[in-house]
């Protein structure tokens, strides 16, 4: 694995011969390969292609959504998976998911751990399906895996959205960033900072800035707004 900026400040290395040593003791870190591609799809492809290189036992791993990697039986069939998630690893209703606290099994496991003759590179749906045999939440396992990966697979927005990065702790800085198909990056950039409302919702947003703007509730922040959105309708 390599040598990240978590293993670097706490001291752990997974291979020490991933670590360079600078002149003044410092250690320096192998950067790590982030590949960018328009769809979940399209990562599927490229494992597979990397599958017959003789890169194939690298060390990687694939960051993609719940949509795609939760395997609970009630939140995976939920329209708001995310939140349904959250609750639970927060035990707000007195329960917890079982697969998270089996991502050590998943991450541990012989298929992932890079080895010489036993080791290929792999897709979601591998993941997935190992996921469902162990009982574990291959969501989770995939984010644990990036702090030993040599590439990480990922679709475009992980990387351009600031909002993901943070989320799925993503640090580009000194990394090896590749985009595949990039004229696609304009579009998928504005995507990312572009925001849909139906107008059923301007007008719900426009009576609720009504109602504060009539009950004194903060007028110099709310008429602005209210200006906004009687405009846009």
């Amino acid at each position: 694995g390599l040598c990240t900026e978590c293993s670097c400040s706490s001291g752990k290395d997974k291979d020490p011969s991933h670590t360079k040593k600078k002149e003044n003791g410092d250690r320096l870190c192998v950067p790590k390969i982030f590949f960018g591609t328009r769809t979940h799809k399209q990562i599927t492809q490229i494992s597979r292609e990397l599958k017959r290189t003789a890169y194939s036992c690298v060390p990687m791993t694939i960051l993609s959504s719940r949509d795609y990697t939760c395997i609970h039986p009630v939140v995976s069939n939920s329209s708001s998976r995310n939140e349904m998630c959250v609750e639970l690893l927060e035990g707000k209703h007195g329960k917890s998911c079982s697969y998270y606290h089996g991502v050590h099994k998943l991450c541990e496991h012989h298929a992932l751990q890079p080895a010489p003759r036993m080791y290929q590179a792999w897709d979601i749906e591998d993941l997935v399906s190992l996921g469902r045999k162990l009982r574990a939440c291959p969501y989770f396992a995939a984010r644990e895996l990036m702090v030993g990966a040599d590439i990480v697979f990922c679709p475009y927005n992980y990387l351009l959205d600031p909002q993901i990065r943070d989320s799925m702790d993503i640090e580009l800085k000194d990394q090896v960033v590749i985009l595949d198909e990039a004229h696609n990056i304009e579009d998928c950039a504005r995507e990312s900072v572009s925001y849909g409302v139906t107008e059923s919702q301007l007008r719900a947003a426009r009576e609720e800035l009504d109602l504060m703007v009539n009950s004194n509730i903060r007028q110099k922040h709310h008429e602005p707004l209210r200006a906004v959105c009687c405009s846009l309708i």
